[in-house]
C-alpha cells in the first residue's frame, strides 16, 4: 500500500481544478493596477500561461460583476493573500508530498513484507516446539530414573528394618525416658519412664487369641516389648514391636484388612500387657487394659502397638480404642483419665524411633 508523507488518510489535491490558485501561481510577482484605492484584476493575457509540469491551462474568464459595468471602472480583484507568493517561492517552500515504494505481491497474492515476516516467525515457532518436546522428554525420563531409585531405596529400607530387633541396642528402640511434647489431653506435655523390658521372644502369650489369628498371615519373626509409667506412676503402658516375616505386599494387604474391617477397634483383638514383677506394672493384667492402639506399617515388616491401664490394678469392663478416647468430649473413664493419650503418645514416639534407625534422624512433633 502506498504511504503518504503528510497526515494519514489525507488525499492528494488536484491543484489544476482551482482557477484562483492557478492564476495566482502564474501571475506571482506581477503588479496589479489600483483603481480608487482598490486593487484591480490583472489584464488578461492573449495566450494562457503554461505550467511546466502539466502543460497548457486555459486562463479563466474574469468574474462577472455589475460594478464593472458602471463608470466607476473595474471592481476588486483576487485577494493577494491567496496568492502563491504569500506562501513563498514556488518549488522551494511548497509542501512536499512523497509516496512510499509499493510493497508488491508474490505469486500467492501475499504482500512481500508479509512474506518476509512469516519465515522468521515460523522458524521461532518450530524452535519452541522442539524445545518443548525436549523438556517433556527429559522430565519423563527423569521421572523414570527417580521412580526406579525410590523403588530400590524403599526395598532396601524395608529389608534392613527386618533386622533392627537384634542390630539396634534396646535403649535406641525403647529409650529409658520418652518426652511427649503436647501428647497429653488438651495438648499437655507428657513424660514416661521405662520400668521393664521383656526378652525378645516369639508371639506366644502376647495377644488375644483372635488378634493372634488376624496377625498369622504375616508371621512372627520376633517380638520385643517394654513397659513405661507416667511421671506420677498413676498409669502404665506396654509398647510392643512385632517383627514379621512378610514382604511389602503382605504388609500392605494386612494394613488394608485392618482398615477395611476396623480390626484395630475391636475389643476382642487386644494386645496383652507385660506385667513385670516388683514394678509399678506388677498388677497390670488382661482385665486392667483400658485403652490401646495398633498400627500395621507398610514401609517396614513391623506391627507397632501400645496398651495402657491404671497402675493401681483397677479393672476395666470395656476398653476403648485410643482414637476414640482422645476425641474431645469423650466421657469414658479411660478418656477422662487420658489413657488413650498415654497409649497413642507412646506408640507414636516408639514408632518414630524405629523409623529414625531406618532412615536417619527424625524430628519430635506433638501428637
Amino acid at each position: 500500500m502506498a504511504r503518504f508523507g503528510g497526515v494519514p488518510g489525507a488525499e492528494s489535491e488536484d491543484w489544476s481544478a482551482d482557477p484562483v490558485r492557478s492564476v495566482a501561481s502564474a501571475a506571482a510577482g506581477a503588479v496589479f493596477p489600483v483603481v480608487d484605492g482598490v486593487a484591480g484584476a490583472p489584464p488578461r493575457p492573449s495566450v494562457a500561461p503554461e505550467r511546466a509540469d502539466s502543460g497548457a491551462v486555459p486562463y479563466p474568464a474574469a468574474a462577472s460583476d455589475s460594478r464593472h459595468d458602471t463608470a466607476q471602472g473595474p471592481g476588486p480583484g483576487p485577494d493577494p493573500a491567496m496568492s502563491w507568493s504569500s506562501l513563498g517561492t514556488p518549488g522551494r517552500d511548497r509542501p512536499v508530498v512523497t509516496f512510499g515504494e509499493p510493497e508488491g505481491y508474490d505469486e500467492r497474492g501475499r504482500g512481500l513484507s508479509l512474506v518476509g515476516r512469516v519465515a522468521p516467525r515460523t522458524v521461532v515457532a518450530a524452535a519452541c516446539m522442539v524445545l518443548g518436546l525436549g523438556l517433556i522428554g527429559g522430565a519423563v525420563t527423569g521421572g523414570w530414573l527417580v521412580d526406579d531409585g525410590d523403588d530400590t531405596g524403599t526395598a532396601t529400607s524395608f529389608s534392613s528394618a527386618a533386622g533392627l530387633w537384634h542390630d539396634v541396642p534396646v535403649d535406641e528402640l525403647f529409650p529409658r525416658t520418652v518426652q511427649g511434647t503436647g501428647a497429653g489431653p488438651g495438648g499437655a506435655d507428657r513424660s514416661w519412664t521405662r520400668i521393664a523390658v521383656a526378652p525378645a521372644t516369639g508371639c506366644t502369650g502376647a495377644f488375644d487369641p483372635l488378634l493372634r489369628k488376624a496377625l498369622a498371615p504375616v508371621g512372627c519373626q520376633r517380638l520385643i516389648r517394654a513397659t513405661y509409667t507416667d511421671a506420677t506412676q498413676s498409669y502404665v503402658t506396654t509398647v510392643g514391636l512385632l517383627f514379621t516375616k512378610a514382604d511389602p505386599a503382605g504388609m500392605t494387604a494386612l494394613a488394608k484388612r485392618f482398615t477395611a474391617e476396623r480390626l484395630d477397634r475391636r475389643t476382642d483383638l487386644l494386645p496383652l500387657p507385660y506385667a513385670a514383677k516388683d514394678t509399678a506394672a506388677e498388677r497390670f493384667g488382661p482385665h486392667q487394659r483400658a485403652s490401646w492402639t495398633i498400627s500395621v506399617l507398610t514401609d517396614a515388616p513391623v506391627v507397632a502397638y501400645a496398651v495402657s491401664g491404671w497402675a493401681d490394678g483397677r479393672t476395666v469392663d470395656t476398653p476403648q480404642p485410643a482414637a476414640d478416647a482422645e476425641v474431645s468430649g469423650a466421657t469414658t473413664a479411660a478418656a477422662q483419665a487420658g489413657l488413650g493419650n498415654e497409649a497413642q503418645g507412646l506408640a507414636d514416639r516408639i514408632e518414630r524411633r524405629l523409623r529414625q534407625n531406618i532412615t536417619g534422624p527424625a524430628t519430635e512433633k506433638p501428637s
